[in-house]
């Protein structure tokens, strides 16, 4: 026996502090003095002793494992024999406190030691336990860093700094990218026959170095009226463009134009029940280009339909960015694409054009609008375009009367291909761009736009966490990244990537999902 080991008390019953805190517990509790208390300073008491508590049976529990000797020759990666053992301590900050890990090192001269209780035990490489790190992950998806910091202040009784939870935070969305390439859908798993893809932009305030160079560039040299404090239009150039995508499944809804002509009304009957949105998954990057974030919405969708079975559509508004990069995937990817115009977005063109002809609050102008929109709706873009500048010639309206007028024709002339929504209704194809403008919301406005200015790597991090919420996707992926940090942080130090287990137990089963 080494000297590590003879050194370990062999009878000692871990379990005595534990149950010696909880019987001081109960005993309290029976006494007078407790019965003093309102509910509030019970709770606060409980809460505090409770959480010591479980802390003390954390602590008993990791003793109770030994050392953790291993059951063969342990031999790291570098093809480098441990066959010194020593005994060594670290701490180990958890969501009841901190505790000590006392476990044998297998070392040799010049290279790391390795430990097989710290594999047994999945520990992450740094101070604070996966536990802390999602806490820190699940409240920086949704409130700020300081409310972060103050939350696992509450939950753990220890303040972990700023900084340190924006690190936590960034380690636990690493393995966001490779956890959606790896993952597959469901056998029997309900999935309409329409496979729709969109994609939006929104823009998120930066520190300057982590704009994109163009912008950095225009940011340095503009000039502000004031010394303190952005004026209106001065933020454009203080912004990074985030790239939003949503891909999700939904069965046919066959409508009329009539229908939709109703339902887009200020004071609208109620439509029919639609088919709901299936398996639908919104992501936003900073870090990526469109290009790279709509290439990975055409490979989810690959995911759910490698037989290419489904009718593909691609939803969008008009920016000519994601029009040239869904033509350009469909494309390569040989999936036959519909790129469907948002009619949202049509329709505030005509909105706007409509002032033109109309007073603002009168019935005449909902008409009018009524009635073109009826005519786009029927596969007239071209023609209805045509009608509008015909009327404005013929009212001799001046170039600034018309011009709301002639920028609504060309958007519908310019994108009268993407506006056969006749053939879209009738084969009961989505034609809105709902999902990904509430994505856009969700995921960016709601959480980036309280931060006077992002880092990059935080701002993608976040973005990730609410994407996998949003996505109903937090659980599983979490699971895989408990599996990917055993994979990084023990198996690659090991002789062929296999860990040498605790002497009489088998190794942890954290195969990847």
């Amino acid at each position: 026996m080494s000297a590590a080991l003879s050194r370990w008390p062999e009878e000692e019953d871990e379990f005595a502090m534990a149950e010696d805190k909880f019987a001081r517990l109960v005993a309290f509790l029976r006494r007078q003095e407790s019965r003093e208390l309102d509910h509030a300073e019970l709770e606060v008491t409980l809460t505090e002793q409770g959480r010591e508590l479980m802390r003390e049976l954390f602590q008993a529990h990791v003793n109770s494992r030994g050392p953790g000797p291993a059951a063969g020759p342990v031999c790291g990666a570098d093809e480098v024999e441990r066959n010194v053992r020593r005994l060594h301590e670290r701490s180990l900050s958890t969501v009841f406190g901190e505790v000590q890990v006392k476990r044998l090192g297998y070392g040799a001269t010049g290279v790391k030691s390795l430990h097989p209780l710290d594999a047994e035990l999945n520990l992450p490489a740094e101070e604070y336990s996966l536990g802390v790190r999602r806490l820190a992950a699940v409240h920086a998806a949704k409130e700020s860093f300081d409310d972060t910091v103050e939350a696992v202040a509450q939950q753990t009784g220890k303040t972990v700094g700023k900084r340190q939870i924006e690190e936590l935070v960034q380690r636990s969305a690493v393995d966001f990218d490779t956890f959606y390439e790896q993952r597959r859908p469901k056998p029997g798993e309900a999935s309409g026959s329409i496979l729709a893809i969109s994609a939006d932009g929104k823009g998120v305030v930066m520190r300057p170095d982590d704009l994109r160079e163009a912008t950095r560039k225009a940011a340095q040299e503009e000039t502000h009226k004031l010394s303190k404090h952005l004026s209106r239009g001065e933020k454009k150039n203080r912004k990074r463009m985030a790239t939003v995508a949503a891909v999700y499944t939904v069965a046919p809804y066959v409508r009329t134009p009539e229908q939709i002509t109703r339902s887009l009304a200020p004071l609208h009957e109620a439509a029919p029940a639609r088919p709901p949105v299936e398996n639908k998954r919104v992501w936003a990057s900073l870090e990526k280009t469109p290009e790279a974030v709509l290439e990975e919405a055409f490979q989810e969708g690959l995911h759910r339909d490698p037989g290419r079975q489904k009718r593909w559509v691609g939803l969008v508004d008009g920016n000519a960015t994601q029009l040239k990069l869904l033509e350009k995937l469909s494309t390569k990817h040989e999936v036959g694409m519909t790129i469907v115009m948002d009619i949202i977005h049509v329709s505030e063109y005509l909105w706007k054009a409509s002032v033109a002809f109309n007073e603002e609050t009168s019935l005449e102008r909902e008409k009018w609008v009524s009635a073109r929109l009826n005519g786009v709706l029927r596969g007239q873009a071209a023609q209805v375009a045509a009608g509008m500048r015909r009327s404005a010639t013929l009212r001799e309206l001046s170039a600034k009367q018309r011009e709301p007028v002639d920028t609504a024709a060309r958007y519908l002339l310019n994108h009268q291909h993407y506006m056969h929504y006749d053939r879209y209704l009738a084969a009961g194809l989505p034609i809105g761009t709902g999902v990904i403008e509430g994505a856009c919301r969700h995921l960016v406005v709601d959480r980036m736009d309280g931060v006077a200015r992002w880092s990059l790597k935080g701002a993608e991090a976040v973005l990730r966490l609410r994407a996998l919420r949003s996505s109903g996707d937090f659980e599983q992926y979490w699971h895989y990244h408990g599996a990917k940090e055993y994979q990084r942080n023990h198996v690659a130090h090991y002789a062929n990537a296999q860990v040498v287990p605790v002497q009489g137990r088998s190794p942890p089963d954290l195969s990847l999902v």
